[in-house]
Protein backbone atom coordinates (compact mmCIF):
# COMPACT_ATOMS: atom_id res chain seq x y z
CA UNK A 1 0.00 0.00 0.00
CA UNK A 2 1.28 3.47 -0.84
CA UNK A 3 2.13 5.73 2.06
CA UNK A 4 -0.02 8.81 2.49
CA UNK A 5 1.28 12.09 3.79
CA UNK A 6 -0.21 13.42 7.00
CA UNK A 7 -2.61 15.74 5.13
CA UNK A 8 -4.00 13.03 2.81
CA UNK A 9 -7.50 11.80 3.62
CA UNK A 10 -7.67 8.17 4.68
CA UNK A 11 -11.42 7.73 4.30
CA UNK A 12 -13.94 8.38 1.58
CA UNK A 13 -16.13 11.46 1.87
CA UNK A 14 -19.43 11.25 3.76
CA UNK A 15 -21.61 11.25 0.66
CA UNK A 16 -19.64 8.38 -0.91
CA UNK A 17 -19.94 6.39 2.32
CA UNK A 18 -23.65 7.15 2.66
CA UNK A 19 -24.41 6.12 -0.90
CA UNK A 20 -22.34 2.93 -0.47
CA UNK A 21 -24.18 1.85 2.69
CA UNK A 22 -27.60 2.86 1.30
CA UNK A 23 -26.87 0.73 -1.77
CA UNK A 24 -25.89 -2.21 0.44
CA UNK A 25 -29.02 -1.88 2.60
CA UNK A 26 -31.31 -1.63 -0.44
CA UNK A 27 -29.70 -4.61 -2.17
CA UNK A 28 -30.14 -6.71 0.97
CA UNK A 29 -33.77 -5.61 1.38
CA UNK A 30 -34.61 -6.12 -2.31
CA UNK A 31 -33.13 -9.61 -2.37
CA UNK A 32 -34.71 -10.63 0.96
CA UNK A 33 -38.13 -9.26 0.00
CA UNK A 34 -38.17 -11.26 -3.24
CA UNK A 35 -37.24 -14.42 -1.35
CA UNK A 36 -39.95 -13.79 1.25
CA UNK A 37 -42.80 -13.14 -1.17
CA UNK A 38 -41.95 -16.35 -3.03
CA UNK A 39 -43.06 -18.13 0.15
CA UNK A 40 -46.38 -16.25 0.31
CA UNK A 41 -49.56 -17.27 -1.49
CA UNK A 42 -50.17 -15.43 -4.77
CA UNK A 43 -52.66 -12.60 -4.65
CA UNK A 44 -52.48 -12.05 -0.88
CA UNK A 45 -52.34 -8.44 0.35
CA UNK A 46 -49.03 -9.09 2.14
CA UNK A 47 -47.40 -10.45 -1.01
CA UNK A 48 -48.73 -7.60 -3.16
CA UNK A 49 -47.67 -5.02 -0.56
CA UNK A 50 -44.18 -6.48 -0.33
CA UNK A 51 -43.89 -6.46 -4.11
CA UNK A 52 -45.03 -2.84 -4.21
CA UNK A 53 -42.41 -1.81 -1.64
CA UNK A 54 -39.82 -3.87 -3.55
CA UNK A 55 -40.61 -1.98 -6.77
CA UNK A 56 -40.43 1.41 -5.02
CA UNK A 57 -37.13 0.50 -3.35
CA UNK A 58 -35.85 -0.68 -6.74
CA UNK A 59 -36.64 2.75 -8.18
CA UNK A 60 -34.90 4.35 -5.19
CA UNK A 61 -31.89 2.09 -5.84
CA UNK A 62 -31.84 3.31 -9.45
CA UNK A 63 -31.67 6.93 -8.30
CA UNK A 64 -28.96 6.14 -5.73
CA UNK A 65 -26.80 4.12 -8.13
CA UNK A 66 -27.01 6.80 -10.83
CA UNK A 67 -26.25 9.50 -8.25
CA UNK A 68 -23.41 7.41 -6.89
CA UNK A 69 -21.86 7.00 -10.34
CA UNK A 70 -22.20 10.71 -11.10
CA UNK A 71 -20.66 11.62 -7.74
CA UNK A 72 -17.83 9.12 -8.18
CA UNK A 73 -17.03 10.36 -11.67
CA UNK A 74 -17.20 14.04 -10.77
CA UNK A 75 -16.56 15.04 -7.17
CA UNK A 76 -16.19 11.95 -5.00
CA UNK A 77 -12.98 11.64 -3.02
CA UNK A 78 -10.38 9.51 -4.73
CA UNK A 79 -8.05 7.54 -2.52
CA UNK A 80 -4.90 5.75 -3.61
CA UNK A 81 -5.39 2.02 -4.22
CA UNK A 82 -5.42 -0.01 -1.02
CA UNK A 83 -3.53 -2.79 -2.80
CA UNK A 84 -0.96 -3.27 -5.51
CA UNK A 85 -0.71 -5.75 -8.37
CA UNK A 86 -3.25 -8.51 -8.76
CA UNK A 87 -5.20 -7.56 -5.62
CA UNK A 88 -5.73 -4.06 -7.01
CA UNK A 89 -6.81 -5.44 -10.39
CA UNK A 90 -9.19 -7.90 -8.71
CA UNK A 91 -10.70 -5.14 -6.55
CA UNK A 92 -11.20 -2.81 -9.52
CA UNK A 93 -12.72 -5.63 -11.58
CA UNK A 94 -15.11 -6.58 -8.76
CA UNK A 95 -16.21 -2.97 -8.28
CA UNK A 96 -16.79 -2.53 -12.02
CA UNK A 97 -18.73 -5.80 -12.14
CA UNK A 98 -20.92 -4.70 -9.21
CA UNK A 99 -21.72 -1.39 -10.89
CA UNK A 100 -22.52 -3.11 -14.21
CA UNK A 101 -24.67 -5.74 -12.49
CA UNK A 102 -26.55 -3.07 -10.52
CA UNK A 103 -27.20 -1.03 -13.66
CA UNK A 104 -28.27 -4.15 -15.56
CA UNK A 105 -30.54 -5.18 -12.70
CA UNK A 106 -32.22 -1.78 -12.66
CA UNK A 107 -32.90 -1.94 -16.40
CA UNK A 108 -34.16 -5.53 -16.09
CA UNK A 109 -36.46 -4.52 -13.23
CA UNK A 110 -38.14 -1.88 -15.36
CA UNK A 111 -38.32 -4.19 -18.40
CA UNK A 112 -39.78 -6.99 -16.27
CA UNK A 113 -42.42 -4.72 -14.80
CA UNK A 114 -43.38 -3.26 -18.18
CA UNK A 115 -43.61 -6.80 -19.63
CA UNK A 116 -46.10 -7.60 -16.86
CA UNK A 117 -48.28 -4.81 -18.30
CA UNK A 118 -49.39 -3.70 -14.84
CA UNK A 119 -49.16 -0.10 -13.60
CA UNK A 120 -46.73 0.65 -10.82
CA UNK A 121 -45.79 3.65 -8.74
CA UNK A 122 -43.12 5.03 -6.43
CA UNK A 123 -44.34 4.68 -2.82
CA UNK A 124 -47.79 5.86 -3.98
CA UNK A 125 -46.41 9.31 -4.80
CA UNK A 126 -46.48 9.08 -8.59
CA UNK A 127 -47.12 6.53 -11.32
CA UNK A 128 -44.20 5.28 -13.38
CA UNK A 129 -45.07 5.68 -17.05
CA UNK A 130 -44.87 2.72 -19.39
CA UNK A 131 -42.09 3.57 -21.82
CA UNK A 132 -42.10 0.22 -23.64
CA UNK A 133 -44.59 -2.52 -24.28
CA UNK A 134 -43.67 -6.14 -24.74
CA UNK A 135 -45.24 -9.39 -25.74
CA UNK A 136 -46.36 -11.22 -22.58
CA UNK A 137 -43.83 -13.99 -23.34
CA UNK A 138 -41.02 -11.56 -22.46
CA UNK A 139 -42.26 -11.48 -18.87
CA UNK A 140 -40.61 -14.82 -18.08
CA UNK A 141 -37.42 -13.88 -19.97
CA UNK A 142 -36.97 -10.60 -18.10
CA UNK A 143 -38.08 -12.18 -14.82
CA UNK A 144 -35.54 -14.99 -15.14
CA UNK A 145 -32.74 -12.59 -16.01
CA UNK A 146 -33.74 -10.28 -13.15
CA UNK A 147 -33.53 -13.20 -10.70
CA UNK A 148 -30.19 -14.49 -12.05
CA UNK A 149 -28.61 -11.04 -11.90
CA UNK A 150 -29.92 -10.64 -8.33
CA UNK A 151 -28.10 -13.81 -7.32
CA UNK A 152 -24.93 -12.63 -9.08
CA UNK A 153 -25.09 -9.30 -7.22
CA UNK A 154 -25.63 -10.99 -3.86
CA UNK A 155 -22.77 -13.45 -4.41
CA UNK A 156 -20.34 -10.77 -5.61
CA UNK A 157 -21.40 -8.33 -2.87
CA UNK A 158 -20.96 -11.12 -0.33
CA UNK A 159 -17.43 -11.73 -1.59
CA UNK A 160 -16.84 -7.98 -1.45
CA UNK A 161 -17.91 -7.95 2.21
CA UNK A 162 -15.80 -11.02 3.03
CA UNK A 163 -12.74 -9.41 1.45
CA UNK A 164 -13.34 -6.22 3.46
CA UNK A 165 -13.30 -8.36 6.60
CA UNK A 166 -10.16 -10.21 5.43
CA UNK A 167 -8.46 -6.86 4.96
CA UNK A 168 -9.63 -5.63 8.35
CA UNK A 169 -8.98 -8.69 10.51
CA UNK A 170 -6.42 -10.63 8.46
CA UNK A 171 -4.27 -8.09 6.65
CA UNK A 172 -5.01 -5.27 9.13
CA UNK A 173 -4.40 -2.71 6.41
CA UNK A 174 -7.19 -0.19 7.02
CA UNK A 175 -9.13 -0.94 3.82
CA UNK A 176 -12.46 -1.38 5.61
CA UNK A 177 -11.97 1.79 7.67
CA UNK A 178 -11.83 3.79 4.43
CA UNK A 179 -15.60 3.24 4.05
CA UNK A 180 -16.48 3.76 7.73
CA UNK A 181 -17.17 7.18 9.25
CA UNK A 182 -14.35 8.72 11.24
CA UNK A 183 -12.32 11.85 11.74
CA UNK A 184 -11.34 12.24 8.05
CA UNK A 185 -14.87 11.77 6.71
CA UNK A 186 -15.86 15.25 5.57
Amino acid sequence: MKRLNADSPTRYDRLTMSLHWLTAALVIFLFASSQIWDQLAKGTPLRKGLQSVHISCGILLAVIVIGRLLWRLSRGRRLPPANQGMMNIAAKTAHLALYLLLLGQIVLGFLFRWAQAEPFNFFGLFDVPTLMTFDKSMKSVFGGLHENVAWAIVILAGLHAVMALVHHYGLRDGTLRRMLPGRDAN
